[in-house]
């Protein structure tokens, strides 16, 4: 807390007897991180050798080609790799203003910090969103349209980030309603309204005033006005149909055919939305398309939602590994790590979570693995590694973990699956 000069980069200010942050100090650093990685990653392609054209490109429908829709200028390729991302997805009825209603893309601008602010979804976007806010002082209200908040996470590690996450913060939650209807408001004068309807029946439940909402309701891919129709390639949603090597296919039809030379990575074949999935559907598109086989094993893929603490996983949830093992024929076995065991997150005042190694008894290989607790989006690589090799969980407790370390919550969860004790 001595190195004032840090802290005032990060937006904390610290002053005799009180601690404060600069909401434009936190913004301004966002902004910085995010253009001073912008800029690494194109000084890296320029380094390999690659022309960076700034532009939006699209398909001519003529093979090989693509357009930038700026310039008109149509460049020439022997493969094509689509890779346009997504979009946040703004249900019907919801006005966005991106300044009293925004989207996860207007909330990383900060350009306020509302007294009481509506988070519409409760997914990894909202849970980390409502970290961000109550930290700053914001009063939160979730409004989820399924029965429960978290729907798709581990219902475990989802009761676990409830007790860590929600009910000792300012954050209260409507369940099993929709945002029908969200006007903005002005800042300082009107609020923003919230009609919400009944997510079964429709009628109307409740309408909430609050000082600000942000839209959570996940993201789209962003492929409209691409040329993709007119290359042949039919989409479901804006999804673009691929293959394991990544090649798109001309629909979502079981008589669906390879468009030649065109790849599609990231999340708009919706296979996997994350960044990290993306550069790995990249490499491997890559490695097809200069004759290396390759496919993304897409079930050894971690995934994190960055709260405080983290939550962090690989592979399905125990509800669906029961599912898996009851439809396959095998024995699902479950083992589980804890930090209120563990010495350095003690160390840290950081007790609370579990690790939990979803594991298949008649193999001992792992199948997934669910972690909530201080640095859990850390301690995922090591089980997703463990997914991608296949190893044991015989295997992995005998490997020798350091001391005092996080990832001996890890440790003491293999050794319990194969019936020894870690202390």
């Amino acid at each position: 807390m001595q190195d004032e000069a840090h802290l005032a980069d990060l937006g904390i200010e610290v002053a005799p007897g009180a601690i404060k942050y600069s909401r434009e100090g936190i913004a301004a650093h966002a902004k910085n991180l995010a253009s001073r990685v912008r800029g690494n990653l194109e000084n890296s392609l320029v380094a390999l050798g690659c022309d960076v054209v700034e532009g939006r490109g699209v398909l001519t429908g003529n093979p090989h080609e693509i357009k930038d829709e700026t310039t008109g200028k149509v460049y020439t390729a022997k493969d094509i790799i689509l890779a346009p991302g997504s979009i946040p997805f703004v249900p019907p009825g919801i006005t966005v203003d991106e300044k009293t209603v925004y989207t996860s893309d207007g909330a990383l601008e900060l350009q306020s910090v509302p007294e009481w602010v509506a988070i519409i979804g409760s997914g990894y976007i909202g849970l980390e969103f409502s970290d961000v806010y109550t930290a700053l002082g914001s009063e939160v209200t979730f409004i989820e349209a399924m029965d429960k908040l978290m729907p798709t996470f581990d219902r475990e590690i989802a009761k676990q980030a409830e007790r860590l996450l929600i009910r000792d913060r300012p954050i209260d939650y409507r369940t099993g309603v929709f945002a029908a209807e969200v006007t903005p408001g002005i800042p300082g004068e009107k609020p923003v309204t919230i009609k919400m309807i009944d997510a079964k029946t429709k009628e109307h439940v409740e309408t909430l005033e609050v000082d600000a909402a942000m839209v959570a309701t996940g993201r789209v891919p962003n492929t409209a006005k691409m040329g993709l129709e007119e290359s042949g390639i039919e989409t479901n949603r804006g999804f673009v149909n691929v293959n394991e090597k990544m090649q798109v296919l001309s629909s979502y039809a079981e008589d669906a055919t390879l468009v030649p030379n065109v790849y599609c990575i990231g999340d708009a074949n919706g296979k996997m939305m994350l960044a990290h999935a993306a550069s790995a559907q990249g490499i491997s598109a890559i490695e097809n398309i200069v004759g290396r086989p390759h496919v993304v094993d897409h079930d050894a893929i971690p995934a994190a939602c960055f709260t405080h603490p983290e939550i962090a996983m690989v592979g399905p949830t125990e509800e669906q590994c029961i599912e898996k093992a009851q439809a396959e024929g095998w024995t699902l076995g479950k083992s589980q790590g804890n930090f209120r065991a563990n010495s350095k997150a003690l160390a840290e005042g950081e007790g609370n979570g579990i690790a939990k190694v979803l594991f298949n008894k008649d193999t001992g290989k792992v199948v997934a693995v669910h972690i909530i607790g201080i640095h859990a989006a850390d301690l995922i690589q090591e089980c997703s590694n463990a997914v991608a090799a296949g190893t044991t969980v015989q295997e992995l407790s005998m490997m020798v973990h350091t001391h005092p370390t996080l990832c001996e919550v890890l440790d003491e969860a293999f050794k319990g699956a194969v019936g020894m004790s870690s202390h």
